[in-house]
């Protein structure tokens, strides 16, 4: 088994991360917030895209993953509703705005149809680890200019 375990502590990193989380999708239910550890974890199944190179290839992966913020002093949410735990969140990107002096800022995790969580962190400290072994999907995630 080939698991991705990758960690993120500056921006340059952080893209990285998006780039392997992008089409990750999760439950509602799969979003958990501890304010008194200052974490945010989210439990995805994310598309293998290191995978899936080639254009003719048919079978695609995706992997069970963990990701998780650290040191968040806050987290708000905009278009997702917390009393609908089956709902379907569809990652599409990870940003980050510096705030001020320091490695303080702002992270927000993008979804399709307008939903957002923004983390206002001390720094980044993000990991991103695949839980479990890969199983087949013959769809693959397409983006529309």
């Amino acid at each position: 088994m080939d698991s991705l375990k990758l960690v993120a502590l500056d921006e340059e990193d952080l893209k990285i991360v998006s780039a392997y989380v992008q089409d990750a999708v999760l439950k509602v239910s799969e979003l958990d917030y501890t304010p008194k550890a200052k974490r945010l974890t989210l439990t995805m199944n994310r598309f293998a895209w290191e995978k899936s190179r080639g254009f003719f290839r048919k079978h695609h992966q995706r992997r069970k993953a963990v990701l998780s913020f650290d040191r968040v002093l806050s987290a708000k949410l905009a278009g997702i509703n917390r009393d609908k735990p089956d709902d379907v969140l569809s990652l599409l990107a990870i940003r980050f705005a510096q705030g001020g002096e320091g490695p303080a800022g702002m992270v927000e995790l993008v979804f399709s149809g307008g939903a957002a969580i923004l983390l206002a962190v001390e720094c980044i400290e993000v990991r991103l680890a695949d839980i479990g072994a890969a199983w087949e999907t013959q769809s693959q995630p397409r983006h529309t200019p």
